[in-house]
């Protein structure tokens, strides 16, 4: 892929990478599949901007950069400023090898990003802290100005503001998984590419994003006395044309950790011997009476990047699992304290397990979810197989989960 201007005679370019070498975004998310961007840009003035960059190696990440400098008769080594506006590894990997190739080119970052520069790279000659607000004149008309968005979402990150273009290289904020399917922009790509980009972008903000949701708020509400004609974030489409879709995207996803989310039910379960996984069709017979959407998945067999999307977006919750030794089936145990990392809160929720010579998922359960903010609307816990008194509390409970889901605005 060659750099690519990103408004016309703007000369400032999209530079980057499809990544499908990891199979696992941060060691845990899936992204093998799909893939994921890694954006950088590239602003060509009396002084030469690359901000962010790659991560080191695999599949061309590092080389691929090297050749679109090359698509804009640029050099590495005729880079004045490298912006880093956030140090995770995914954006910074490849900085000790441009750092020997480029070792003229100042490094800009916040003021808790350059001890990070240090730590990771051992870098600390021309590396200096941007404050936050400050303005950065490049020549040819162009001007940076740089904002502190701490927390979006680790604590040295920061934005960029290209002034006479406005565009706001928005580093993790308004990001996706999904690597691009041809085109970059958000007027270059079909309106199938447009539905993956939004499924990816929610699993991106419940993986990544969700427990930031604060922060994410407090930064747009900074970015809102801005006048935004493109976003440029550090992972998918560029928003050229409707930046302010992904901005209201993201302040709907951000609100849904503060308040309950969109009126479906995601039913969550695991079984061990047929038991649990028997009575769930009780349950979605009663949601099924009030005509809610449902989305069901399976635990271990679906991986939780999937489960905390769909219940990130959900108002209602099931939870079904067996007990096991005493406690909760160990799949659903691993789902909930990741409900409790990424603070799922704010959702109605019934829990219903099966038991073979005692009970205590029930207990477990309850103590585990005690911060996660949510209505406990009825649980049903039951020995062996259920019986007929079981399958009718059940459909009663899914019919009460349902009702209760169906009276909550919709956020979409």
């Amino acid at each position: 892929m060659t750099a690519e201007e990103i408004l016309p005679n703007s000369n400032i370019f999209w530079t980057g990478v499809n990544d499908y070498t990891n199979n696992l975004f941060e060691g845990i998310w899936p992204v093998g599949k799909n893939g994921v961007s890694i954006n950088s840009y590239v602003i060509k003035a009396n002084k030469n901007v690359l901000i962010d960059l790659v991560k080191a190696g695999g599949g061309g990440s590092s080389e691929n950069i090297i050749d679109q400098l090359a698509s804009i008769d640029l050099k590495p080594d005729q880079i004045d400023y490298l912006i880093l506006n956030h140090l995770e590894p995914d954006h910074t990997g490849f900085l000790e090898s441009f750092r020997m190739i480029c070792p003229n080119a100042e490094i800009l970052t916040s003021k808790k990003g350059v001890p990070l520069v240090k730590e990771f790279y051992g870098i600390e000659n021309k590396v200096r802290a941007i404050e936050d607000g400050e303005s950065l004149d490049i020549g040819d008309g162009k001007k940076l100005v740089f904002y502190y968005i701490p927390n979006v979402h680790w604590p040295e990150t920061m934005v960029t503001y290209e002034v006479s273009n406005k565009i706001l290289f928005s580093c993790d904020a308004f990001g996706s998984f999904g690597a691009f399917r041809g085109g970059i922009f958000d007027d270059t790509i079909t309106n199938e590419d447009h539905e993956f980009f939004e499924r990816e972008s929610l699993r991106y903000y419940a993986n990544i994003v969700g427990p930031f949701s604060n922060s994410v708020l407090s930064a747009i509400e900074k970015a809102s006395k801005l006048e935004i004609k493109v976003i440029a974030p550090s992972h998918g489409i560029i928003w050229r044309k409707n930046p302010e879709k992904i901005i209201k995207r993201y302040i709907r996803y951000a609100n849904y950790m503060n308040d309950y989310a969109e009126p479906n039910i995601t039913v969550i379960w695991g079984s061990m011997y047929g038991n649990t996984e028997t009575i769930i069709r009780a349950v979605l017979k009663g949601i099924s009476k009030i005509g809610i959407p449902v989305r069901i998945l399976k635990v271990p067999e679906t991986d939780i990047s999937y489960i905390l999307a769909e219940a990130w977006e959900s108002a209602g919750l099931v939870i079904a699992m067996p007990t096991y030794e005493y406690k909760m089936f160990p799949p659903m145990k691993y789902v909930l304290d990741l409900f409790d990392y990424k603070h799922v809160w704010h959702k109605k929720v019934i829990r219903i397990g099966s038991y073979g010579w005692s009970g205590g998922a029930e207990k477990h359960f309850l103590e585990l979810v005690k911060n996660l903010k949510w209505d406990i609307v009825g649980t049903l816990e039951y020995q062996g197989a259920p019986k007929e008194n079981d399958f009718k509390q059940a459909e009663k409970l899914g019919e009460e989960l349902a009702n209760q889901v169906k009276k909550l605005p919709k956020k979409i």
